[in-house]
């Protein structure tokens, strides 16, 4: 009897647990969608207050509800469509940059540039603030005609750095022999492996890219703050600038002030007096004063398919490139007759050769019935490179990282662990000679080494073959520029890997010119479908929330953890990066 009652009160407890759940659950979405019909209007004399205290994505992520949490991004095309719209609103008199770390990569960072200049054109004020800048803030902060830095604030100012850990020493110590099979010199996203420091071919091309990318940078400061670039130089090699005095001794910065001295400016910009309250609007709020439409009623489209994050078989989620997902989105591209051209705008390392090749085909077949242009962002490289390559006109920032065709195999090896460390041991029976390969609990014999190693030869053989297809080059003058080696836009650009180097609005006027459409005469599609509410409600109570607890618990150490989950999801032959590169 008594253990009839502990069951009886065991699910009492968990019927009053869920409904406490239930309810949490649903005063968060009713709050979600309260707080997402409250209409919002735009205040004469406004100023677009820009805080980019989020990561940056290619498309906004906004899981979070209330009590639960949850993930949140800044969608990049919704950052450049609020700085255009902005550039024609009567409302709004000009932008204030209230940046200080930003968490975008390179090319993201040129495209909100690129968006700032354009509405300088109309004649309205830029303002930034920062109590401190990194060098990304301020290379946004650098086109502003008022560049406020806090008096005892800081400025990095000093060049970009690449670093890249190295696990020889680690597997040594564990057990575990990495087995490693690749094509290319400069192939080193396997070097972590089997290396405890750079090869002298990683370290030549992180060098050559880095420079590219920090020497262009440079220039559009100069430009926009009017220091030679030979001086300008010498500043940022030396690191001339410490504190904020010396920021505005060099001309990095205008003023030295605090927050309320350039809300004053502002304020005097647009007519306010100092004792009344300044109209600052948020991206979120003038996100969502504006109409959702997008000017045009037109019956012709252009598709732009995101394809953002690794590349892997199946479905994959918000965060990587599925390849049962994106061609379905591709394919839905090319067969809707209102869809007149496709722009793919790739954000990825690559990831499965397998996964890579399954898009190559529909984006392939894609070009034979219509327009289809890439548009690279951040990364687009390996198999990112590879989806691009079959794409009438491939357009990428300078500042893209991209190449990088090559493939690579790891298979560990972990009996020494199991044996040595854990004292475990492993036996088997086998109808063939060769029934158990692969297998991670033995070393491979010499044979099945080579049987793996030529897998890896016949699939870089056909990914450089399609990539010199694709970019209308002799095979052989493709790979001299391949062997895994990275490059910058602007490299990429100087070898034929890429056509132009622009934004991805080049792209989209590409696509449109290609597709005889006048500006007004289409409507952008976005693929493929971002999950809605409760999808994302299910997901936060699944593997993303276990993430999150993870993140939290092991703070600095979580990017270990991180590629370690990316070694152990590796199937097949990858056509990737090198898996862990840190710029900044």
């Amino acid at each position: 009897m008594r253990q009839f009652f502990k069951y009886v009160l065991a699910t009492l407890v968990g019927l009053v647990l869920f409904g406490v759940v239930s309810l949490v659950v649903l005063l968060g979405i009713t709050a979600a969608a309260v707080s997402s019909d409250k209409s919002v209007t735009v205040a004469q004399d406004s100023v677009l207050e820009i805080r980019l205290d989020r990561p940056v994505a290619e498309r906004s992520i906004d899981e979070r509800l209330p009590v639960l949490g949850g993930d949140v991004s800044l969608g990049l095309e919704n950052i450049r469509a609020s700085i255009k719209r902005a550039k024609t609103d009567d409302d709004i008199k000009g932008i204030f940059l209230n940046v200080e770390l930003v968490q975008a990569g390179r090319a993201s960072l040129e495209e909100i540039r690129d968006a700032l200049l354009d509405f300088k054109k109309s004649g309205k004020f830029i303002v930034s603030y920062a109590d401190a800048q990194s060098e990304g803030s301020y290379y946004l902060a650098s086109v502003a005609d008022k560049i406020y830095l806090n008096p005892l604030g800081t400025l990095e100012f000093n060049g970009i750095s690449s670093e890249t850990m190295y696990y020889k020493n680690l597997f040594e110590k564990a057990g575990i022999d990495a087995q490693i099979f690749r094509v290319g010199s400069f192939k080193s996203a396997v070097e972590p492996f089997f290396r405890d420091s750079m090869s002298d071919s990683a370290r030549l091309q992180t060098t050559s890219f880095l420079t590219s990318l920090n020497d262009f940078m440079l220039a559009r400061v100069a430009a926009s703050r009017q220091i030679a670039p030979a001086r300008l130089k010498v500043i940022n090699d030396s690191t001339l600038v410490h504190n904020a005095a010396d920021a505005k001794r060099f001309g990095l910065v205008t003023d030295l002030g605090y927050y309320d001295q350039a809300l004053d400016y502002m304020k005097s910009k647009v007519g306010v007096a100092k004792d009344k309250k300044l109209s600052l609007i948020g991206l979120g709020e003038y996100e969502s004063a504006g109409d959702d439409e997008d000017g045009s009623t037109s019956g012709n489209r252009i598709a732009v398919i995101y394809a953002d994050g690794d590349i892997v078989t199946g479905k994959g989620g918000n965060s990587s490139v599925g390849s049962t997902r994106f061609a379905e989105a591709i394919r839905q591209a090319r067969l809707d007759d209102k869809v007149k051209a496709v722009v793919l705008r790739v954000n990825s390392p690559g990831g499965s050769s397998l996964a890579s090749d399954i898009i190559y085909r529909e984006v392939a077949l894609t070009k034979e019935v219509k327009p289809i242009i890439c548009s690279m962002a951040d990364i687009a490289a390996s198999g990112g490179y590879m989806i691009a390559m079959a794409c009438d006109t491939i357009v990428a920032q300078p500042t893209t990282i991209t190449g990088s065709i090559g493939v690579f195999g790891v298979l560990p090896n972990i009996q020494p662990l199991l044996r040595d460390k854990l004292g475990i041991t492993t036996d088997r029976v086998t109808t063939g000679k060769f029934s158990d390969f692969p297998t991670i609990t033995r070393p491979l014999s010499a044979f099945e080494k080579q049987q793996f190693q030529n897998e890896v030869n016949r699939i870089y053989a056909d990914f450089t073959t399609k990539a010199a297809l694709g970019r209308h080059m002799p095979v052989e003058r493709l790979r001299h520029f391949a062997s895994g080696r990275v490059w910058s836009g602007t490299e990429a650009k100087e070898r034929g890997l890429v056509d132009v180097l622009g934004s991805f609005d080049d792209a989209l006027r590409i696509a449109a010119r290609r597709a005889k459409l006048k500006t007004d005469d289409y409507r952008i599609q976005h693929l493929p479908r971002q999950k809605g509410m409760l999808e994302s409600l299910f997901s936060t109570f699944g593997e993303e929330a276990r993430l999150r607890m993870v993140q939290k618990e092991m703070g600095p150490l979580y990017p270990l953890y991180q590629q370690y989950r990316t070694l152990s999801t590796m199937q097949g032959v990858q056509a990737r990066m090198p898996f862990e590169m840190s710029i900044r």
